[in-house]
């Protein structure tokens, strides 16, 4: 918790969960093997740990009137706007009462194969924010939100293709747009047009 509070007050603008890992696999710091981000089953304990530490982190910050956004692409700390038990948090407490259950540190490689089908199908409770959605399309390479998932796509296709370790890539940047696609794809599932409904 202390490391990863330290870095969450040096990165002010927000960290992506994958620059967090790395940060902790490096000095001072350490704590973290090395991973293999191309593996659910290797990746899994390391994400589940660091989400562990970041809802316990937002608990422990909450009564100094701080919380911690989590999110995979944007992870950061923020004076709190909110009553506990009220707004993002209360929406969150699925997910906080996962990570915060060590007993789900040890799925079996099916359940975290299903866990990642589900997220890349989209099927999970909550459409994401706007703004966290904005940063996925960032990652991809759009200057805003594209108009349609099918742009989406395309410019998904050729960034894998560009970040391939084949073609001089690596895996980490792969797993990076991996995760901005599926931020995306759950933005656009729920609705047809969502820059319209947003706009209204």
């Amino acid at each position: 918790m202390i490391a990863v509070e330290s870095l969450l007050r040096i990165e002010t603008d927000g960290v992506s969960e994958l620059a967090l890992i790395k940060a902790l696999q490096s000095p001072p710091w350490q704590l973290l093997d090395d991973v293999d981000f191309a593996d659910p089953a290797e990746l899994y304990p390391v994400h589940f740990l660091v989400f562990h530490v970041l809802y316990r982190l937002r608990d422990a910050l909450g009564g100094q009137g701080e919380c911690v956004d989590i999110s995979p692409l944007s992870i950061r700390i923020t004076a709190s706007s909110t009553v506990a038990g009220q707004g993002p948090v209360a929406e969150a407490d699925k997910l906080r009462a996962f990570y915060l259950d060590l007993r789900q540190y040890s799925l079996s490689a099916d359940n975290i194969s299903k866990m990642m089908n589900d997220f890349w199908t989209g099927r999970v409770d909550k459409r994401p924010a706007s703004g966290e959605a904005e940063k996925a399309a960032d990652t991809l390479g759009f200057g805003e939100l594209p108009t349609s998932f099918e742009d989406v796509k395309y410019r998904f296709r050729r960034a894998v293709m560009q970040a391939h370790p084949d073609r001089g890539g690596n895996t980490a940047r792969v797993q990076q747009l991996n995760e901005a696609f599926g931020i995306l794809r759950r933005y656009y599932s729920r609705d047809a047009n969502p820059l319209k409904q947003d706009k209204l």
